[in-house]
C-alpha cells in the first residue's frame, strides 16, 4: 500500500544509499539513517603519490574510496612497509568513528587518480550524539572489523612461527 508520508529520495541519494550501504560501517543502515551523513560527505580528488594522511595525525575523516587505490602503510625505520591496498567501494580511516583517536597507518594514493568521498569526524559524532541508533549500528560494525583484523593478526603471527613478539601488543 502506499504510503504518502513516506520520505522519497532523489535518483542521485539511492545511488550515494547504495555506494555507502556496501561499505562495512553502513551496512546495518537504512536509508532514513544514511541521509543524516550525506550533507557532511564530500569528494576529494587525489593523485598518483599523494599522501591522505601521515600515521599520527589526528583521526579528522572517514574515507571511501570511489575510484583508484589507495595503500596503506607503516613506517619500519627508514622505509614504509606496505600492509593493506584499498580499492573502489571499501572505506578507510576506521578510527575517526572514535572519538579523539589518531592514526595508525599511513594511507597513500596508488594510482594515477584517486576519487575519495570523505566524511569529517566532526559531522560523525554529532549524527552519533542526535543518533544512538545510528551510532550502535556503526559501532558494532566497527567492532566486528577490529575483530576481523584481530583474527588476521593471529592468523598472521601463527603462520609466521613467533617471527614478531605478539605480547608487545597487550603491553
Amino acid at each position: 500500500m502506499y504510503n504518502p508520508f513516506k520520505k522519497s529520495y532523489s535518483e542521485s541519494e539511492r545511488r550515494q544509499f547504495e555506494f555507502l550501504a556496501k561499505v562495512k560501517f553502513f551496512e546495518r543502515l537504512r536509508y532514513s539513517e544514511l541521509v543524516r551523513l550525506l550533507p557532511a560527505i564530500h569528494k576529494r580528488k587525489y593523485l598518483k603519490n599523494e599522501v591522505v594522511f601521515f600515521r599520527n595525525d589526528p583521526s579528522q575523516a572517514l574515507y571511501i574510496l570511489e575510484k583508484g587505490r589507495v595503500h596503506l602503510s607503516i613506517d619500519i625505520k627508514d622505509s614504509f612497509e606496505t600492509i593493506l591496498r584499498i580499492n573502489s567501494g571499501e572505506a578507510f580511516g576506521e578510527n575517526a568513528l572514535l572519538e579523539g583517536s589518531k592514526r595508525i597507518y599511513t594511507a597513500i594514493v596508488d594510482s594515477e587518480e584517486a576519487s575519495l568521498w570523505v566524511i569529517p569526524n566532526y559531522a560523525i559524532l554529532e549524527v552519533f550524539e542526535s543518533n544512538p541508533k545510528i551510532q550502535a549500528k556503526m559501532i558494532t560494525s566497527l567492532a566486528e572489523f577490529y575483530n576481523h583484523n584481530n583474527i588476521r593478526l593471529f592468523n598472521s603471527y601463527q603462520n609466521s612461527y613467533g617471527f614478531f613478539n605478539l605480547g608487545q601488543m597487550f603491553e
